[in-house]
């Protein structure tokens, strides 16, 4: 499934809570800032109340990218059970069509300076039979921002993760920790130097674990994205060049 080069990522998890939904978030937010027109999506998502809306993590996205495109160009699969998008939509009857979810994103990407694709849960998760996501990002040609944990265990999830993109010839634009405690232990200290020693790919932010209401959580992950000591290389990674932060927001 061929498609026209997309300027933007694939944003996808180690495993599922990690806070890839806030990161894509905090991210669209910071490029909304810099004067880009941030187009978002999730292609699929499960767990949502009313199918007929948007569900949590595609409302968060379009809050924060300012996106005010129709709820089937930011989420063309929305179904109730918080199951794998396959097996949620078997239950609900619906067959997910890779080929319309390819061509859903590359229309999504006309207009925008810059495109953010959420996934659901990690690489391996299941869309429709043996199809994976890691198989949509593939027939996207999206690069990967890989979003982990530092907490026990992160070596071990971020590596297999960093592995299958190599195995399967995706480009890794670098990975973010997400959600690093004010104080952490042994094992959360450990773990920047640790996976940028081991994951053969780039460390592009630590972002500390924010608390409170959803939306201010976001703007507040923004501010430390506009702060990161590796913006430059965030941005280089991103393929974001010449455009300088606006200070003043809000």
């Amino acid at each position: 499934m061929p498609v026209e080069k997309i300027s933007g990522i694939f944003v996808t998890g180690t495993d599922t809570g990690v806070g890839k939904t806030a990161v894509a978030a905090a991210l669209a937010l910071f490029l909304r800032r810099m004067g880009l027109k941030v187009g978002v999506m999730k292609p699929v998502e499960t767990g949502v109340e009313d199918p007929a809306l948007l569900g949590p993590d595609a409302s968060l996205l379009q809050w924060a990218a300012g996106d005010a495109s129709s709820p089937e160009r930011i989420s063309p699969y929305r179904f109730r059970a918080p199951l794998a998008p396959a097996q949620a939509a078997k239950r609900e009857g619906v067959r997910i069509e890779p080929a319309a979810l390819v061509e859903a994103v590359q229309q999504r990407s006309n207009g925008c300076d810059f495109l953010i694709v959420e996934g659901a849960g990690g690489l391996m998760v299941p869309i429709n039979g043996g199809f994976l996501i890691a198989d949509l990002v593939r027939a996207l040609e999206l690069p990967l921002l890989i979003v982990t944990r530092p907490q026990l265990g992160t070596i071990n999830h971020t590596l297999l993760t960093v592995m299958a993109a190599r195995t399967m010839e995706m480009p890794v634009t670098g990975f973010v920790i997400n959600g690093m405690p004010a104080r952490p232990d042994a094992a959360e200290a450990e773990a920047p130097h640790a996976l940028s020693s081991l994951a053969s790919s780039d460390l592009l932010a630590v972002l500390p674990r924010i608390e409170g209401e959803e939306r201010r959580r976001i703007e507040i992950l923004a501010d430390e994205i506009g702060a990161l000591p590796t913006l430059a290389w965030l941005l280089h990674n991103l393929g974001i060049r010449g455009i300088a932060p606006k200070r003043n927001h809000g």
